[in-house]
């Protein structure tokens, strides 16, 4: 893993996010299987149509180890993008997570995987492979744009993306209100009377 992936991975997303004013965080709808999950990784992209998921496929087939997979299914609810199948060979070709703007299938099966998958739900139905779709182009992921190579990362909270061009100093501001969060926390678990004063001083302004 990129030491500047490992490094993001030790930040909240929340924290990534302040750090991007809130500029770049996926639809809060999109969320991992299993609180537990985590995921940062470049983002390996997928455009594909409603009902379609050969693209997918060749993602997979192309993906280097530690890319996240992030797959703009158009926000489709109906049709799943994989189910444990699809996302079990993600899992053994070295992909770090799977994000997408749709549904997947098979959740018990997913989740006995223990692979990191965020999304919007699940459904029954299967997509087809009419062949139709792209890979590592730009493409919309719940709201935002996504290119390929930018930094995805997830957590409970949900996934928010870091433009390449920036990274390194999103991740220094990151790292900044990450500490800066720690220590409020460590002074506000004192006493009453510091709770009283920290919100004086935010209500006063």
């Amino acid at each position: 893993m990129e030491e500047i992936i490992a490094r993001f991975k030790e930040v909240p997303t929340t924290c990534i996010s302040d750090a991007m004013q809130g500029l770049n965080n996926l639809d809060s709808t999109i969320k991992p299987l299993k609180e537990a999950y985590t995921v940062a990784g470049r983002a390996l992209t997928v455009k594909i149509p409603v009902g379609d998921n050969s693209a997918v496929l060749k993602a997979i087939r192309e993906a280097k180890i530690g890319d996240v997979l992030v797959v703009d299914a158009k926000g489709d609810l109906y049709r799943a993008i994989a189910g444990d199948f699809v996302v079990g060979m993600a899992k053994t070709m070295g992909i770090e997570g799977i994000v997408v703007d749709g549904v997947i299938r098979d959740i018990t099966g997913i989740k006995d995987l223990n692979f990191p998958v965020f999304c919007k739900g699940t459904t029954v139905a299967a997509s087809g492979k009419a062949g139709v779709g792209e890979i590592n182009v730009p493409i919309s992921c719940g709201g935002v744009t996504v290119r390929p190579g930018d930094i995805i990362i997830g957590d409970a909270d949900g996934v928010v993306v870091v433009p390449k061009e920036i990274e390194q100093d999103v991740l220094k501001k990151a790292q900044e209100k990450m500490k800066t969060d720690q220590a409020r926390e460590e002074s506000i678990l004192v006493n009453r009377e510091t709770v009283i004063n920290y919100l004086d001083s935010i209500l006063s302004k």
